[in-house]
Order: C-alpha cells, then structure tokens, then sequence
C-alpha cells in the first residue's frame, strides 16, 4: 500500500494542528486500510523531512503527498517540490509523487455552506450575508480565483449576498465585506472563514469582525468534516490512478 501523506501549513496556534490532526484520525477510519501519516510544513512536528525519512526507512518505495492547503501559492509551487526533491536525493529508492492542492473543490464550498447552517443561517433566509474571509496574498491572480469562491458559495441560496474578505492586509477587509453585503440588504452577518482550522488569523477576523458588528457571528472552520476527507482522498487515488495508467501503458 502506496502511504497517504497529509501535509499541513502548521501554525504556532496549538489549535490549528489539534484540528488538522482530527481532519487526519478521520481520514485514518474512513480508510483503515491506508497507510495515513501527518506532516507539517512549518512550526509544528514531525516534519515532512522526517516522515518521509520514516517512510523511505519502512521499506517503501513509493508515497503520494496530498498538501492540505487551499491554495495553489508559494507553499504548493515552490517550498514542497524542493522538499521533495531533497528527500529524492535521499533516498533515490523512493518514488515521492506530489498530489494537487484542496483547492476550490466544490466539496470544501459545500463544506463552509455546511458551517454556515451549523450557525445558524438558513439557505432560503434572504436576510443572511456572508463574508467570507480566505488568508490573501500578494499574488492579485491569487487573489481573484479565491474571489471566485463567494459565487460557488451563494449558489443554491436566498442569502442576500456574499463577499470575499481577506486576513492580510489584501483589501477587502473583513469590515468592508460586512459592510458590502448590509448594503445588499442582509440583516444577519455570518464570517465563515476559509479556512481548514483555527489559528491567529481567523482570531484576527473574528476580532476585526465583531469590531464592525457586534452581533455578526462567526462560523466554524472547515476542520475534520467529511467533505473535506473525501476531497483528501481524491486527491489521492487520482495520483495512483495516473501510476497505474503508466504502469499498464509501459507493460
């Protein structure tokens, strides 16, 4: 069995990698038969140096990396492929194979629309706005594609409206989206964060969030939902399913 390697930003918030490491026990369940291990990019342990190094000292020959991460930045473009190629050099007898990232899956959407309901908003309740508030980047293409996401997830609603927000100095705040979907006519603010776990960042939001509005609430991150399982777990059995594809086209 080809290891399931769940790799995670990692966070000096001692809560972010409590809920990662749920997110990863859930996985573990719902496929017990798959060799799941978790490593983290930074601040947290074990790293994905040494689990790699576990991995290539078990006897493996081969692992798939599947990053928890939402976003196709530097940390998937450029910190994890030179990760993996240093443990390439390594260990020359392990095939180290990249997964892609979560992304805007339209599962994790559906997952945040769930978080959403969970706070107390109803689906068909045109009273309801949204702000929805991802990290930011200084990449602006970054940026827009994440904006994308506030239309995923009004689809199939009443809600008034929702707008994208970032925790980084990226403009739209989180005031000025909550003000943006009052003017739309919402009278509830729920900010759901896109985010996979709680951190100083989404402390940040929920500061800056009651700030603008004291009664505007704040929705759980996305953590070990199921949605979020299944997603890991496609995007690995896509890896090995292009393994196998090359394997019976080499034969």
């Amino acid at each position: 069995m080809t290891p399931l390697i769940a790799v995670a930003h990692g966070s000096r918030d001692p809560r972010s990698a409590r809920v990662i490491a749920a997110a990863v026990a859930a996985l573990r369940e719902r496929q017990p038969d798959l060799d799941v291990r978790l490593a983290f990019l930074d601040l947290n342990a074990p790293s994905l140096d040494q689990v790699l190094d576990w991995v290539a000292s078990d006897g493996h020959t081969q692992a798939v990396v599947v990053p928890m991460l939402l976003g196709n930045a530097f940390h998937a473009r450029v910190d994890l492929p030179g990760l993996l190629a240093a443990a390439r050099q390594r260990h020359p007898q392990l095939a180290v194979f990249q997964a892609d990232v979560l992304g805007r899956d339209e599962r994790l959407v559906s997952a945040v629309r769930h978080r959403i309901m969970e706070a107390g908003a109803h689906l068909d309740d045109p009273s309801v706005g949204v702000a929805l508030a991802a990290v930011g980047s200084s990449d602006a293409l970054a940026n827009a594609a994440t904006a994308k996401i506030a239309e995923l997830l009004a689809s199939g609603t009443q809600w008034s409206g929702v707008q994208i927000c970032f925790a980084t100095s990226t403009q739209p705040t989180v005031a000025q989206a909550m003000s943006a979907v009052r003017e739309s006519g919402a009278e509830r603010i729920v900010v759901a964060p896109w985010f996979l776990a709680p951190g100083l960042l989404t402390d940040r939001l929920s500061a800056a969030a009651t700030a603008a509005c004291d009664r505007a609430v704040f929705a759980d991150t996305i953590g070990a939902h199921p949605l979020l399982i299944e997603t890991m777990i496609d995007r690995y059995e896509l890896v090995i399913e292009r393994l196998t594809d090359r394997l019976v086209r080499s034969a």
